[in-house]
């Protein structure tokens, strides 16, 4: 069994007066403290970032932040995987303690992206479809329109979706946005992509998350260790092109990580999915099958999603309200998840939550997506 012992995250925003060292390396060493293990125990280190080597020219800042804790003499792996670079780290550091190759590890995913110059963000940027003008935004937007079409979804059931992530955001210190929007205010604000308004669109962000995992052997010194079942990566198949309201890849590494799990979506208490529009949250909750296919609005809409609701998502405010810094995000649904199950989330708490899954998503090909994680954990 592999658990996390130990968190840590850094708030989410606008971080002008702090590298991105420094953000890690805050992250990191809070998780750290928290597992109550020493940096000598760590035996391996497996560092996210995906805007780093382009914006700083520094590809290797795992080592320099690990060496700030102490973390010497050990394997460092930089993981970049778009917008799972996180959770994909998490997957390589899961796999090396189930594997039997160390006790334990620790998963760093940070991003500093508030800078100048940065420019539009394209994982598929050598893409045809991208190069012709399929920017993220617009794509999600032909799937918004799409499943509108297909299933009568509406505007206002995808803005419930924001006006639920803000009343989460708002009960999260850590996040962006702390302010509510109601379904009129997210229908009013600027257009971004036809029919996606930019309160439908999350916000970059700076910001860093850490996790601590152990073994069977060193978790069981930890009380307040959280049991991660199973990690799952996937990529596309780039063959059902014609599909714009459900991505294949969702689905298959859903049903892996449930099967792996040996549970199901009915045994799921909370869920933080990579809701990088508004859309996007109901096409998980459908992949996730939270929910038939079709039905993700009306989910929203009848607050079944809200915290209190039938299966709250995203309490953490997710990509909408808490923030977007790209390779951070993986990491921060795990520790939003663990806080959940320790029962420390404070106003925006579960109650009686004992398991939760991750999701996330990255790039894009062919209509289908490069990465997909799904993480299950449970105490």
């Amino acid at each position: 069994m592999t658990a996390v012992v130990g968190i840590g995250i850094t708030p989410f925003g606008r971080h002008l007066d702090r590298t991105i060292a420094q953000l890690g390396a805050t992250a990191a060493r809070a998780a750290l403290e928290d597992s109550g293990l020493t940096s000598a125990q760590v035996e391996a280190g497996y560092v996210a970032n995906a805007l780093g080597g382009m914006l700083f020219g520094d590809t290797t800042i795992g080592q320099g932040i690990l060496a700030e804790l102490g973390i010497r003499r050990v394997p460092v792996l930089n993981v970049e995987n778009a917008c799972t670079s996180g959770s994909s780290a998490l997957w390589l550091a899961w796999n090396a303690i189930e594997a039997g190759q160390m006790d334990c590890a620790i998963v760093l995913g940070v991003e500093k992206m508030c800078v100048p110059g940065l420019g539009l963000i394209n994982s598929g940027r050598s893409e045809i479809d991208t190069q012709l003008g399929l920017v993220t935004p617009a794509s999600f937007a032909m799937r918004a329109m799409r499943h509108m079409h297909e299933f009568g979804t509406t505007r206002a059931q995808m803005a419930s979706v924001v006006a639920k992530s803000r009343a989460h955001g708002a009960r999260n210190p850590l996040a962006l946005f702390q302010r509510q929007e109601t379904v009129a205010d997210v229908l009013a604000a600027p257009l971004v992509a036809d029919p996606l308004t930019r309160s439908e669109c999350c916000p970059i962000a700076d910001g860093a998350a850490a996790v601590v995992l152990a073994s069977d052997r060193l978790a069981r010194q930890a009380p307040r260790a959280i049991r991660l079942n199973t990690a799952v990566l996937g990529s596309g198949s780039y063959e059902n092109l014609a599909d714009m309201v459900r991505w294949e890849t969702d689905s298959r590494t859903a049903r892996q990580a449930y099967e792996r799990a040996g549970v199901g979506p009915e045994d799921i208490d909370l869920v933080e999915c990579h809701d990088a529009f508004s859309i996007a949250e109901i096409l998980h909750c459908e992949a996730l099958g939270l929910c038939p296919a079709g039905e993700g609005g009306r989910l929203a809409a009848a607050g079944e999603t809200s915290l209190g609701g039938r299966i709250p998502v995203n309490v953490s405010g997710g990509l909408l309200s808490r923030g977007h810094p790209v390779a951070a995000t993986g990491v921060a649904q795990i520790v939003e998840i663990v806080m959940q199950l320790r029962g420390e989330a404070g106003a925006r708490q579960v109650t009686g939550a004992r398991t939760g899954l991750a999701q996330c998503m990255g790039g894009d090909r062919a209509g289908d997506t490069k990465s997909c994680t799904v993480a299950i954990l449970s105490r």
